[in-house]
């Protein structure tokens, strides 16, 4: 078992780029799979969760030729050939990881298919709850099995059909669900609504824009039409916000530090992590430089100062829920409280990451109030320094290794390997940053 080492550092003065948007990578891997032709994708991200996704469309017929990769974890640049949307059955069990955006979408491309497959992953991912993507896929005709230890839960025996388009309300806000049932609605005949409670992520109707899938935004209503193949085009993956956010809080938190995260995703979905930290003091700019592939990009510049806790919105969470870990790592550094509440979802997470982040602040000297649905952190006691486990999910182990940056003396992180599934070369750019670099 893995782990890694962390004592304080006294400044931060960076400039790097993260690597590619793991939310972007794994549809891009999907729709180029669906298109017409070749398609060559830039900055993806080779790590465990999206190259899961990747055989899993090999599995389906769908070829690709890997033009450059991140040695030692896989492809950056490859040229995916589409199919057409005439998937193949797979000889075998879908295997998606620990990779919940995987399976979800998978699902929503397998429920119209004209065999039978089944998803599956790992301990962690069988575990996850599938209820909300059943549900709608079934109204739509698909019939889909949970076959899991527990209800609802992978894996997934799919008998794909011929679907019907439905209007689906969806009862909680959730950008897998809404991209599961709009992949799902390409196979149709005719148009296929998602309604979402509350803003969600938009990578998938950008995505169906850039390849030419005619689809309508109004309002909170998500439409696609059915019977159309995704035209192929050439597409470059913008930087992880979701990664860039563990040094933007490194550096957000510490007076003195200067950072700047180059060609990051600035989708107005993810950048709420921002608005947070600017309430909590936070000196930082972003600068859009294009939206050439559908999706704003740019510069994010960081002055660190002292910061003070805020609360977080519950219309925030559903478009933070990926950043909570170490906001909440920053709330402990900050002066005051910061409340983070309608945040339940957090406990069906790779962790329960409301348990996992309160325990290991506690450890490390935090006073925390722990709801059902969220936390309280008291901020402003000196953090100290401990041995930690990650509990197998990478945003805590993350995250932690950023408190250990801030507490005194040395901190431990334990079961890091599971880094891998969503920032594979993490461990490198921290040990440039304890170092006083920047990072390659």
């Amino acid at each position: 078992m893995s782990s890694i080492k962390v004592k304080p550092i006294k400044d931060l003065w960076a400039e790097f780029e993260v690597p590619g948007d793991k939310s972007i990578s794994h549809r891009a891997a999907i729709l180029a799979g669906l298109s017409n032709g070749p398609c060559q994708i830039d900055n993806y991200l080779p790590s465990e969760d999206c190259l899961c996704t990747l055989n899993a469309m090999s599995s389906l017929g769908v070829d690709y030729e890997v033009l450059e990769a991140m040695e030692g974890y896989g492809p950056t640049s490859l040229i995916i050939q589409g199919k057409k949307m005439e998937l193949t059955a797979p000889d075998d069990e879908v295997d998606c990881g620990n990779s919940g955006t995987g399976m979800r979408l998978l699902a929503g491309l397998l429920a119209a298919q004209p065999f039978e497959s089944v998803l599956t992953g790992d301990a962690s991912l069988c575990s996850r709850p599938m209820g909300r993507i059943i549900t709608p896929l079934e109204q739509m005709g698909a019939s889909i099995k949970p076959m899991g230890d527990k209800p609802g839960c992978a894996p997934l025996k799919i008998t794909g059909n011929k679907l019907n388009e439905i209007t689906y309300q969806m009862p909680v806000a959730s950008a897998q669900v809404k991209s599961a049932i709009l992949l799902a609605g390409l196979f149709t005949e005719g148009k296929t609504t998602v309604v979402q409670p509350n803003v969600t992520r938009d990578h998938t109707e950008r995505m169906l824009a850039y390849f030419q899938i005619r689809s309508v935004r109004d309002g909170d209503h998500i439409s696609v039409y059915g019977g159309q193949v995704p035209e192929s085009r050439d597409f470059r993956i913008p930087g992880d916000i979701s990664s860039a956010a563990f040094w933007i809080v490194a550096a957000a938190a510490l007076p003195g530090a200067h950072l700047l995260i180059k060609n990051v995703g600035l989708n107005p979905t993810r950048t709420a992590l921002l608005d947070v930290l600017i309430r909590m003091g936070a000196q930082i700019k972003d600068v859009v430089l294009s939206e050439e592939y559908g999706e704003p990009y740019g510069n994010i510049e960081i002055t660190g100062q002292s910061l003070h806790g805020t609360e977080i919105k519950p219309e925030e969470v559903p478009n933070l829920i990926d950043e909570v870990p170490v906001l909440a790592v920053a709330g402990a550094l900050a002066q005051g409280k910061m409340i983070i509440r309608n945040a339940k979802e957090l406990r069906v997470k790779e962790s329960d990451r409301i348990s996992t982040v309160a325990d290991n602040l506690r450890a490390m000297g935090a006073e925390v109030d722990e709801f059902e649905d969220g936390m309280e952190i008291h901020g402003g006691k000196p953090l100290h320094g401990e041995t930690l486990d990650s509990y197998g999910d990478h945003r805590i182990a993350m995250a932690f290794a950023i408190a250990g940056l801030h507490a005194q003396g040395e901190t431990v992180i334990t079961n890091t390997d599971c880094i891998n599934t969503s920032y594979p070369g993490f461990i490198n750019h921290l040990a440039a940053i304890k170092a006083g670099k920047s990072p390659k």
